[in-house]
């Protein structure tokens, strides 16, 4: 592994940190009031952020993420990674910035790697120009979200309609989103993991009744983590998103390169409560003498600093892993950092906000503001207990493989269906 950056990233990654310098930092604050007042039905965007979109795009900061060079620059996870840390420093407005943001990102990589001609025309293209936002409707209040197994919202084909009912919420981004990604049941007697299916739903359809923006942690505003009830919500049968009852297959390639860019932002944004916690240290005097002389300031550092390169490594070889092996291979190390990243980002911020002291629980510095938002990233695209059981059945699963004198294995967390590949 040689995690050299070639000189098109090099170069990517200059242009990125000075439009971070120039644009995005000073703006941080600004943007944040911006969507919460300025969002809703048809605004996708505030009219401060369309301007440093558009800044971004002049300069071809463009869909970076997309490894299909017919959409973006063609790099490789592992390089778009490097970028995406840089990106994870201001994690609302930079991912936006570039319209790199979740959950346009990955609803955008099934588009292209899933969708129709008709439907990568009328939904890939404009979200790909940054003129619309989508958003992927999934969890359900009723069932188990870190067991999508139980899915209850159904659609049944009536003619040739979708005929979709059922209850979602955290369908994130849905208040300023022009469309709608559903995974619902399709297959009701189909083996586990192949009930479901993706149905593309326009949100301006009748019957996509968007209830609420759920309140996290007191926000209830901006693009919103939405409560949505689907009633009688009609669509065209060609609005089926792959094969019908392939929803997990099509969620697990979304799922992929979707995790590897929470994580590599998380890095991000530990990797700035760092310099955050140092530069209090330096500039703090108590007890006699500046904290950076305070055995337990260096302690935090230390860790801190331990902690960020570690997960990037791992973050960095597993995003290898899916270049070099492809997604099913890099399953377990895509695990693995799912949980360290998550963890890492969260103690950082915590050891940095009580370096700070008072200051750090207000909105005068972004600490808070990043804890808030990067809490999630402990239970979003599975929870933590989920992760771990996964990673240890397929370790047990490889050692009672060994033993039996099989071929070693990366064992399996569940039964897939076949077309999983």
């Amino acid at each position: 592994m040689d995690f050299s950056p070639s000189p098109q990233v090099e170069q990517l990654l200059e242009q990125v940190r000075a439009f971070m310098d120039e644009h995005v930092y000073p703006n941080e604050r600004a943007a944040s009031e911006a969507l919460d007042d300025e969002v809703g039905p048809g605004v996708p965007y505030p009219e401060l952020i369309i301007e440093v979109r558009e800044r971004a795009r002049a300069e071809g900061l463009w869909n970076l993420f997309m490894p299909d060079e017919r959409y973006g620059p063609g790099l490789k996870n592992w390089e778009y990674g490097i970028l995406c840390e840089e990106m994870g420093r201001s994690p609302v407005l930079a991912p936006m910035a570039f319209n790199s943001s979740a959950p346009d990102t990955g609803n955008m990589e099934i588009l292209a790697d899933h969708g129709s001609e008709q439907q990568r025309e009328e939904w890939l293209q404009p979200l790909l120009e940054g003129e619309i936002r989508s958003c992927f409707s999934m969890t359900e209040p009723e069932t188990s979200g870190s067991d999508p197994t139980g899915l209850a919202a159904s659609a049944v084909l009536d003619g040739d309609e979708w005929v979709i009912n059922g209850h979602k919420w955290f369908t994130s981004g849905a208040v300023g989103a022009s469309l709608a990604i559903a995974m619902v049941v399709t297959e009701p007697e189909g083996h586990p993991y192949a009930r479901a299916s993706m149905i593309l739903v326009p949100t301006d359809n009748p019957g996509f009744n968007l209830i609420r923006p759920i309140p996290v942690m007191g926000h209830d505003k901006g693009p919103g983590h939405c409560e949505i009830r689907y009633e009688d919500c009609r669509v065209p049968e060609t609005n089926l998103l792959g094969e019908r009852g392939a929803g997990f297959v099509i969620a697990q390639d979304r799922l992929g390169p979707g995790r590897i860019h929470h994580c590599m932002r998380a890095i991000g944004t530990a990797e700035r409560a760092l310099e955050m916690m140092c530069d209090r240290a330096n500039s703090r005097e108590a007890f006699g003498g500046p904290l950076a002389d305070k055995q337990f300031i260096q302690d935090f550092i230390a860790k801190s600093r331990i902690e960020i390169d570690q997960a990037r490594l791992l973050t960095l070889y597993a995003a290898w892993k899916m270049d070099t092996e492809g997604k099913r291979a890099a399953r377990q190390a895509i695990s693995m950092i799912k949980v360290v990243a998550a963890n890492v980002v969260m103690d950082v911020l915590d050891r940095s906000i009580q370096t700070h002291g008072s200051l750090g629980m207000t909105e005068d510095t972004p600490l808070a503001a990043m804890w808030r938002f990067s809490r999630m990233l402990r239970l979003a695209d599975g929870p933590d207990e989920v992760h771990k059981m996964v990673i240890a059945r397929r370790e047990l699963n490889r050692r009672a493989k060994l033993a039996g004198g099989g071929a070693e294995s990366d064992g399996a967390a569940a039964p897939q269906p076949a077309k999983a590949g």
